[in-house]
């Protein structure tokens, strides 16, 4: 499919190891300031956005919302604590897990923000 495209619109480059080098590099040159994820889902997203936090000592804060579980292996599945312990999310953060459907929790955690700065609550 990418090959078609490519033949009807020239100029459409892939390039993942200058993706990761852009995503790898915007975690780095975060520093001094802090740097989070809400994961939705997981897979490769996940595990590339956790290891570009990982090269400058982990994310100060993390949302994973999914549904997948521990006991299959899955990284989908993986608590936040594994990514504590691997250095992808900061020692002093306190992450969170979410088991729903993101498209349940997430424009739900989206509108409860607005709804807070709206109506001027903290």
């Amino acid at each position: 499919m990418l090959f078609c495209h490519a033949v009807r619109n020239p100029g459409l480059i892939i390039d993942i190891v200058q993706d990761v080098k852009l995503m790898n590099g915007e975690a780095i040159d975060a520093t001094p300031r802090k740097t989070g994820a809400i994961i939705l889902g997981g897979g490769l997203p996940k595990h590339h956005i956790c290891n570009a936090n990982m090269l400058r000592n982990g994310a100060d804060y993390a949302v994973y919302i999914n549904r997948a579980q521990e006991f299959d292996g899955s990284d989908s599945g993986a608590h936040p604590d594994e990514a504590v312990s691997w250095g992808k999310i900061n020692g002093s953060a306190k992450p969170v897990k979410v088991h729903c459907d993101a498209t349940i929790a997430f424009p739900l955690l989206v509108a409860a923000t607005f709804a807070r700065r709206f109506h001027g609550a903290n």
